[in-house]
């Protein structure tokens, strides 16, 4: 039976110290009550890339440049599919195709854990730190797909970097809080307006969550 709004918010008020520092998983009871709720659909789903651990850092800054940008290790591309298969599991509807940014990191990740076939790479969900001078406008497309309401049944899946939302949001994504293959749960408000429910970690984080390169 699906757990009413207000038995919801109840769950995820029961250790509000560690929503601030850690993702929720399916095994507590917050994250169970968060599942739920994804299961009605609605919502916008936004995947941080996986695991980049001991990869080479990013160089070049270059969209289509594989060689010069930091990419999702080996063991980050079986987390991704690991993702996919959660999202199975669990009963997840997804709104297709699933979007993702351009960068190969979140673009992997998408195609690993959905199939290439069911993604749609957008310049909207560029990493930060690839907008150069369109980050204005790369910052307003992210608010616009959080913010976008989704038909019930179904939730919109975003596949990108932490730095855009870390802007938009702060503290509450930054660092581990959304570590690597960390899922930001959104309830759209309409034009401009999202609120965050939490964030789910539907497979276990790896290498600390957010590692550094080389």
């Amino acid at each position: 039976m699906p757990i009413p709004r207000r038995s919801l918010a109840a769950l995820l008020c029961l250790a509000p110290s560690a929503a601030l520092t850690q993702p929720l998983t399916p095994a507590t009871p917050p994250g169970a009550a968060l599942v739920e709720r994804v299961r009605r659909g609605g919502l916008v789903l936004f995947i941080r890339h996986a695991d980049t651990a001991g990869e080479p850092c990013d160089r070049g800054f270059r969209i289509g440049d594989r060689a010069g940008q930091r990419n999702i290790s080996p063991d980050g591309r079986r987390q991704a599919e690991e993702l996919g298969r959660r999202f199975a599991a669990l009963g997840i509807p997804v709104a297709w195709p699933v979007l993702a940014g351009p960068v190969f990191r979140a673009r992997d990740t998408a195609e690993l854990a959905f199939g290439a076939e069911r993604v749609a790479v957008t310049d909207s969900l560029t990493a930060d730190d690839y907008a150069g001078g369109r980050l204005p406008w790369v910052l307003e497309e992210h608010r616009r797909l959080l913010s976008v309401p989704v038909p019930e049944g179904r939730n919109r899946v975003l596949v990108g970097h932490r730095g855009p939302v870390q802007i938009l949001l702060g503290e509450p994504v930054a660092g581990t809080r959304l570590p690597e293959a960390g899922v930001m749960v959104a309830e759209p408000l309409g034009p401009g307006g999202f609120r965050e429910l939490g964030i789910l970690a539907l497979v276990p984080p790896l290498n600390g969550g957010n590692p550094s390169c080389r």
